[in-house]
């Protein structure tokens, strides 16, 4: 085995005894260290952790996909049974972020972003290392940094934004990470939600690491919320990497996921709370 990664967190469990919650967050074992990438709510965390044998104490650091109430809410939880710990994520993580809500004849703003201020966290044992760019944060183990949007067709949904201090506007998801895992059969890509767009993660991801076989991909696509402009050439595009293993989760939507186990047949998985990728 190079890698393991074992679902904690997610809309849906695989057995009985485990914890669903609308999140995201994945236990990664490498030859190296351990690594926790999102965070879930915080309600699934521990006692999912507890259940499928996984030490939340032998995390060595935390990546933090976006700064999303769903993917950094359990951080609390974690800094309280694994101690002080690195943080890796993006400086946007802090920013105000809200769902404009339909209310009646007009929407309303809905906070979702982190419940927990930079300050509370550092008492508790958060030591955030602020990072932009690409890099390898352990031996064949890769941090998108920012991901240019390259392509004309995921858009994203208008009804995400973000307070700039003056007012709020369409939010830039600077700060929505992935990890690519560089690994004998091509690469493991990670993903919070995709708020860049997944093949614009893809193609950032073949680039950066010069590796062009995409082996998996796991996570949350939030192809949920795409119009059919949008989603049909998503999958189109998706077809043309060749992935042996398509294991979405959390908010990739119904309908999507229904699409993608057809477009997909046996290389289609449903990566909920409990399921295990190894490679």
């Amino acid at each position: 085995m190079e890698y393991r990664i074992t679902v904690l967190c997610e809309n849906t469990v695989s057995a009985p005894g485990l914890v669903g919650e609308h999140g995201f967050a994945a236990y990664i074992e490498t030859p190296e260290t351990d690594i926790l990438f999102d965070t879930g709510q915080g309600f699934g965390i521990v006692p999912n952790a507890l259940k499928l044998q996984k030490d939340l104490k032998k995390v060595s650091k935390v990546v933090l996909s976006h700064g999303h109430f769903d993917h950094t809410g359990g951080l609390l939880a974690f800094l309280g049974v694994a101690g002080t710990r690195e943080i890796v994520a993006h400086p946007d993580v802090l920013s105000e972020r809200f769902w404009m809500l339909p209310a009646g004849e007009e929407d309303r703003p809905l906070s979702i972003g982190m419940p927990w201020a930079q300050a509370y966290l550092t008492t508790r044992g958060a030591r955030f290392q602020w990072v932009t760019t690409f890099d390898e944060i352990a031996p064949g183990v890769f941090i998108s940094g920012e991901v240019p949007r390259r392509t004309l067709f995921e858009l994203g949904s208008p009804k995400f934004v973000v307070n700039n201090g003056k007012s709020r506007e369409l939010d830039p998801f600077l700060d929505d990470f992935s990890l690519f895992l560089k690994t004998s059969k091509g690469l493991v890509v990670v993903l919070g939600c995709a708020h860049a767009g997944i093949i614009n993660i893809l193609e950032h991801a073949i680039a950066r690491t010069g590796e062009d076989r995409v082996y998996a991909v796991l996570g949350g696509t939030h192809l949920g919320l795409s119009p059919e402009p949008q989603l049909k050439p998503t999958l189109d595009a998706l077809k043309t990497y060749n992935i042996k293993i398509m294991a979405v989760s959390h908010c990739t939507g119904q309908a999507p996921i229904a699409r993608l186990a057809r477009e997909f047949g046996e290389s289609f998985a449903f990566g909920n709370v409990g399921f295990v990728l190894e490679v």
